[in-house]
């Protein structure tokens, strides 16, 4: 049967069970929208291509399968370069697709032509023209496979409009079946045993692929056999559940100055499970004495000098784990962690968590809050800036995946559509979301996408008057600030004005009923939360110079 590019694209979508498109329609690739009408996938009109992104990132995030997203040629495309960036650099699988000009107008200036491909390569782990409508059933199964396969990312697509409307009688193409299991050699596995069998102080490091629901059962039957310490990066929240809190020590990124760094600074053998170092700098954590590393994962290490691996077991990590636990024999005690240990305690167990505040509200005492409406229903999104910097240290998580996090570009204004992308993939679950008033402004118009698509969570602003992370590094730096000032708005006023519901959160004492409250409403809600940002100095304190946002 004959049909067009643009229906064809999107049988070829509904094949691969998606069911959800973010995106912006053009005259370029209004084909495609058009043969969406025709189709089960649901469609959620965005106000801007990057929130599109940013909405399909955390969509492969929470489901493992890649977010899909459609924009038109010209500014559509390149507004994705951000939302892309983040995902291919954070791990999210996502597969976009922009309209281009005609085929016979490529290399010719014309309006809303652009060089799609050549924009997309630095920010995508695959960037592609479709130049024939019969090619589209491999490329979008490649396309899956490649955004899928570890470690993940996104991958783009360049559909000219007369690809679009092109005629042809091809099929659909199967994705066939993706296994990333097997595992390392036998002397792999004994030689990073050896290794750990000999250490006197050895740790692990979680990163962003610990975070896989199989992953983290292995980890958590290795740490049933055999206790040790255990940190992690930001993306690797949630991994370590309640049964192993007695082992771990916290997050550790950006700056080198927690309890967890310290656990790092005494291990002579770091076992680093799923890490990449673009979620925290080895040059920041791994400058002082030769500390050998095992390096577990499905992909090779990215090598630095502060990051020398002397042992890779490659392959499914889950695998590995469990064929690496029987070799182990019994490791050092937990004596010696035990000072580092009641330092984090102590960190966490803040008395300012208790103390009611007036007027502005101190992060610990948020935290404290919001953390007694946390279960394992609960999705909590988290954008970038000072106040993710309070979440990621004290807001504990013990369910993967259940706290989202910019890691590894620290992308502002990811907050609002990661939460409208959770409630989307999990509408039984409560979602709650934090971000700063900068980061706010950088995503807010979605709020008109959230009402109109009747999703419901509760986005906490913590008004601060300006770019504080940033502010907070210059004061450290130059011993003045430059550009960081920010004007104020009204967060309720603003939320009533896309028909959401808002609050002011200006005393504590308030939170439960401003929560409970927002609990029952429908759609979004917005909180206006004037923040106490006077301890701030400890967040920054030994910091290494170079890093931040």
């Amino acid at each position: 049967m004959m049909q067009s590019g643009a229906q064809l694209l999107v049988k070829c979508l509904e094949a691969l069970e998606v069911k959800i498109i973010f995106g912006i329609p053009g005259a370029k690739i209004d084909a495609v929208f058009d043969a969406l009408v025709d189709s089960p996938i649901r469609l959620i009109l965005c106000r801007h291509e990057q929130n599109a992104c940013f909405m399909a990132a955390a969509h492969g995030r929470l489901t493992g399968e890649p977010g899909v997203v459609l924009v038109t040629s010209g500014p559509g495309v390149a507004n994705m370069l951000t939302g892309l960036l983040t995902a291919t650099t954070e791990g999210d699988p996502v597969v976009a697709i922009g309209g281009n000009v005609s085929r016979r107008m490529l290399h010719k200036a014309s309006h809303q032509a652009a060089p799609n491909v050549k924009l997309m390569e630095g920010a995508t782990k695959s960037s592609r023209e479709i130049y024939l409508a019969e090619e589209i059933p491999e490329i979008i199964v490649n396309a899956f496979r490649i955004a899928k396969a570890p470690r993940r990312g996104a991958c783009f697509l360049s559909l000219p409009m007369d690809v679009s409307h092109e005629q042809t009688s091809t099929g659909i193409v199967d994705v066939g079946e993706l296994d990333y299991s097997g595992l390392a050699s036998e002397a792999v596995l004994k030689r990073a045993a050896a290794h750990i069998n000999q250490a006197k102080s050895p740790v692990l490091l979680l990163g962003e692929e610990a975070s896989q629901p199989a992953t983290a059962k292995a980890i958590h039957d290795f740490l049933t056999a055999h206790k040790l310490p255990v940190v992690s990066t930001f993306q690797a929240a949630g991994v370590i559940c309640k049964e192993y809190l007695d082992l771990f020590f916290g997050r550790v990124g950006l700056f080198n100055n927690q309890p967890g760094d310290k656990i790092l600074q005494q291990a002579d053998v770091v076992i680093a499970i799923g890490y990449d170092p673009v979620e925290y700098d080895p040059e920041t954590w791994n400058n002082g004495d030769r500390k050998y590393i095992v390096h577990i994962d499905h992909v090779m290490s990215d090598i630095h000098l502060a990051y020398q691996t002397d042992v890779e077991v490659l392959g499914g990590v889950a695998q590995n784990l469990r064929a690496l636990k029987p070799l182990l024999s019994d490791l050092p005690p937990m004596d010696r962690y035990k000072p580092v240990r009641k330092e984090y305690e102590d960190f966490l167990f803040n008395p300012k968590a208790l103390l009611d505040c007036q007027g502005k509200i101190h992060p610990i005492r948020f935290i404290h809050q919001l953390h007694e409406y946390l279960d394992e229903n609960t999705i909590v999104a988290c954008d970038i800036g000072t106040h993710g910097m309070w979440m990621s240290r004290y807001f504990l998580s013990h369910v993967p995946h259940q706290l989202l996090i910019s890691n590894g570009q620290q992308t502002l204004g990811v907050a609002l559509p990661w939460a409208m992308a959770a409630k989307l993939a999990h509408p039984e679950k409560t979602v709650l979301a934090t971000v700063g008033d900068g980061g706010f402004l950088f995503s807010a118009t979605e709020l008109e996408t959230a009402v109109r698509e009747k999703l419901h969570f509760i986005l906490f602003v913590w008004d601060s008057g300006g770019y504080d992370m940033v502010m907070e590094q210059q004061m450290m730096k130059y011993d003045r600030k430059s550009g960081v000032d920010l004007g104020y708005y009204d967060v309720v006023k603003f939320a009533e004005a896309f028909g959401a519901k808002g609050y002011l959160l200006d005393d504590s004492r308030k939170f439960d009923a401003i929560m409970k409250q927002a609990l029952a409403d429908e759609g979004p809600v917005l909180v206006h939360m004037p923040v106490d940002y006077s301890d701030n100095l400890e967040l920054f304190l030994t910091t290494d110079p170079n890093a931040g946002h």
